[in-house]
């Protein structure tokens, strides 16, 4: 029996693709990967601390895997990804139990750095960010027939909230060459969907080409024969071009589904965020995006409670909800983390009214969000299967409105066996909550 590693993914796509390519690299020499913990040699954990809650979350699995080690049911516990590179010697002094606490920097040194912990050795290393592989196999740990691809790392938007530049370094895009290599090598696996993923997709090429490269990307990745749905995730508003646009209206694989943080609406509060916009811009943008595609699908993200939101503030905000009529919608408090500039701003929001703000939009979007659910009763959908629920006697998975981990579900009966990742095409019947209800379509 190899050396058996169990490993804990936390946090976005991003790092999930971090977590696959290190799983690849230890299964390729010769470490045995487990799904069960218990009796596990290592236990890699591959933290986020984007915001305050998760780095509460990735403290909690640090914690109860250190329990695991003082029982016996784990020997030596790696934590990794962001929070190692940003509190390296908090956790080493605050964590005796951990055996190794690896910077970003280190994931390509994921084999060796385990070896030697396994020999006794407290790792504590943090190379350059840069330092961490963009290409490279990854060990998928998404159903075989979707996948993330991740075409750049880090960021240089600058946003003030933001702690992703201090702690993943500069945008820094893959090759062109590299990514379309290993979306082949995904389609030659059985990956039907791919979701393409950066801090900021639409930054794609800027900074090794000199221009804006994702329109060329998708026109290269949709002639992949094998894919049937390509998504852009992670899209920054001022860079949705025409020629992008056009690009994605033209390509059958490409789905009308654009993912597009705006993160607030009044002018004032995006400006302190280092962002640009306002009501009318943004209302422009989304008006543009339904002329080249009337039927898109466009989801965001909003804060609220940053730094000097007021009333007046946060009513433009909620104004601008209504009249946008996103499809899909995330709404979070704001929380000041340490080292952004908006951390030492004046007038910060005390934290009971930024999580009403936050119910506020939410509850306002469930009524947009549930009207047009509603309008697609009696349509005819194309579904993407995913898996079987034996308590309801029905199968559930998404259409192409849904990105997978993020958004709604169908639950569809059919009197036929369905496999995973199946597309099958279903009539929607009802709406129930926040997902559609359908039953299998015959011609």
């Amino acid at each position: 029996m190899g050396i058996r590693v169990g490993f804990i993914s936390l946090g976005c796509p991003k790092n999930r693709v971090d977590s696959e390519m290190m799983l690849a690299r230890l299964n390729n020499a010769g470490f045995e990967i487990i799904d069960e913990i218990d009796y596990a040699d290592i236990i890699i954990i591959n933290t986020c601390a984007f915001i305050e809650d998760a780095k509460k979350e990735a403290i909690e699995n640090i914690l109860e895997m250190a329990q695991l080690k003082e029982s016996g049911l784990v020997r030596k516990i790696i934590v990794t990804g962001c929070l190692a590179e940003r509190y390296q010697e908090e956790i080493l002094k605050e964590m005796p139990e951990v055996d190794g606490v690896i910077g970003l920097g280190g994931n390509g040194d994921i084999v060796e750095l385990c070896k030697r912990v396994l020999e006794g050795e407290t790792v504590s290393v943090k190379p350059e960010k840069t330092a961490m592989p963009l290409e490279g196999e990854r060990l998928l740990t998404t159903p075989g027939f979707w996948a993330y691809l991740k075409v750049a790392d880090g960021c240089s938007n600058n946003c003030t909230y933001c702690s992703i530049p201090q702690i993943r370094g500069p945008f820094r895009s893959r090759p062109m060459e590299g990514i379309i290599k290993e979306a082949k090598e995904l389609a030659e696996k059985g990956v039907r969907e791919l979701m393409l993923i950066a801090q900021d997709t639409t930054r794609y090429g800027e900074d090794i080409y000199g221009k804006k490269m994702l329109p060329e990307l998708l026109r290269e990745l949709v002639k992949i024969d094998e894919l049937k749905w390509i998504r852009i995730l992670y899209c920054y508003p001022d860079r949705i071009t025409d020629e992008l646009l056009e690009t994605m209206a033209s390509n059958e694989k490409i789905l009308h589904y654009i993912d597009l943080p705006l993160q607030h609406a009044h002018k004032d509060v995006l400006r302190r965020m280092n962002r640009r916009g306002d009501p009318e811009s943004l209302l422009a943008l989304i008006e543009k995006i339904r002329s080249y595609m009337p039927d898109a699908v466009i989801r965001t993200t909003f804060i609220t409670g940053f730094p000097g939101e007021g009333e007046e503030e946060f009513k433009t905000l909620r104004d601008f909800i209504e009249k946008a009529k996103f499809d899909r919608l995330g709404c979070f408090a704001y929380s000041a983390e340490e080292g952004t500039f908006a951390a030492t701003f004046d007038n910060q929001v005390d934290e009971q009214t930024k999580a009403e703000r936050a119910e506020q939009i939410m509850l306002s979007q469930f009524k947009i969000f549930e009207e047009k659910q509603k309008a697609l009763i009696g349509t005819v959908q194309e579904v993407v299967t995913e898996g079987y629920d034996a308590y309801t006697d029905s199968y559930y998975g998404r259409t192409w409105r849904d990105a997978p981990e993020i958004d709604s579900a169908i639950k569809f009966i059919s009197p036929y066996e369905h496999d995973e990742g199946e597309i099958v095409k279903v009539e929607v019947t009802a709406v129930e909550g926040y997902d559609l209800i359908g039953e299998i379509f015959e011609d």
